[in-house]
């Protein structure tokens, strides 16, 4: 198969028929395999109806139902699972993601060879201060923190190498950091296209605020989990090791002033008692936790794992 368009959504039925349709036009028009993976991801609405109707006039159409609402990361890693097409695309469900630009996309991936290409949204119908400077300062963040230069990490349009969607996993709120996660996996030739963003034409965002700070958190655990996620205590074993020498040289040196002078001082009116027990306690803890995390990293099958009411033609 050429190629699977994986498309998660929540309430978005009256987007979905316009959006099938203008798929299914430009892929037939190239003569190309195809699929669309629709990832209901728990709507309230009439969206699993709609896609139900769409499956049974056009069979390349099938469907993933959530039981609730996991998010959109749940959605990915589900529609990559069921992926069977060479090339994957993703895109959002609301048609501000064009699928005029899955021709291009998926010419980068055969012919420049890329493993990963990321939609930047250059020009933007939302470019208002409440999204426009925080984006910018997470971008900025994401591409220092990972070495990837992107514009646009949290662009839902974006093409990929089977074997990449293949080789990663998707889970808590990880969507915004998937060209980080297939850098960590081994895909280094990750590139970018500018795309066009189109106004939303039905409802509205189903994002908030809160999405930055969230942001700006699953960056931070990215990046621990990028460089330590297999070996916990090289983190946790480097900094208790630090912090119980300090405490137990600060011990070291309160003992030894109070033999050579025993009756000028008492050990607990020193505040460096103070300091060198808790840093020996500190350490102590990072210690454990280290050890904690080395289990846990190497027990937890369990992750990500979903309930999914129902499947379509999968």
């Amino acid at each position: 198969m050429d190629l699977s368009i994986i498309v998660p959504l929540f309430n978005e039925d009256e987007s979905l028929p316009e959006l099938t349709d203008w798929i299914a036009r430009v892929i037939t028009s190239n003569g190309w395999t195809y699929e669309v993976i629709l990832v209901d991801d728990g709507s309230t609405d009439n969206s699993w109806e709609v896609i139900e109707n769409l499956s049974e006039k056009n069979p390349h159409i099938k469907g993933i139902r959530f039981q609730r609402n996991y998010g959109k990361s749940a959605a990915l890693n589900e529609g990559f699972k069921a992926a069977h097409g060479d090339v994957v695309i993703t895109m959002d469900a609301d048609l501000q993601d064009s699928p005029d630009e899955i021709p291009e996309l998926r010419r980068m991936i055969l012919e420049d060879k890329y493993d990963l290409v990321s939609g930047w949204k250059k020009k933007r119908f939302d470019n208002t201060l409440t999204k426009n400077i925080p984006s910018k300062l997470f971008n900025a963040a994401a591409r220092r923190s990972s070495g990837i230069k992107l514009n646009d990490f949290n662009c839902g349009l974006k093409a990929y190498r089977k074997k990449v969607i293949k080789s990663i996993e998707v889970y808590g709120e990880m969507h915004r950091y998937i060209p980080v996660l297939a850098k960590w996996a081994g895909f280094r030739k990750i590139g970018e296209k500018v795309v066009e963003h189109r106004a939303r034409k039905y409802g509205t965002t189903k994002f908030g605020w809160e999405r930055f700070i969230n942001g700006f958190l699953d960056l931070a655990t990215i990046t621990f989990i990028s460089k330590f996620g297999k070996r916990p205590m090289h983190f946790f074993g480097l900094y208790g090791t630090l912090c119980f020498l300090l405490g137990f040289v600060c011990s070291v040196y309160l003992i030894v002033s109070k033999l050579m002078e025993p009756a000028t001082f008492f050990l607990t009116t020193r505040p460096a008692f103070y300091l060198g027990m808790s840093a020996m306690v500190i350490g102590m803890q990072l210690f454990l936790a280290g050890f904690v995390a080395e289990l846990i990293s190497r027990n937890s099958p369990e992750r990500n794992i979903y309930l999914i009411e129902k499947k379509l033609g999968l």
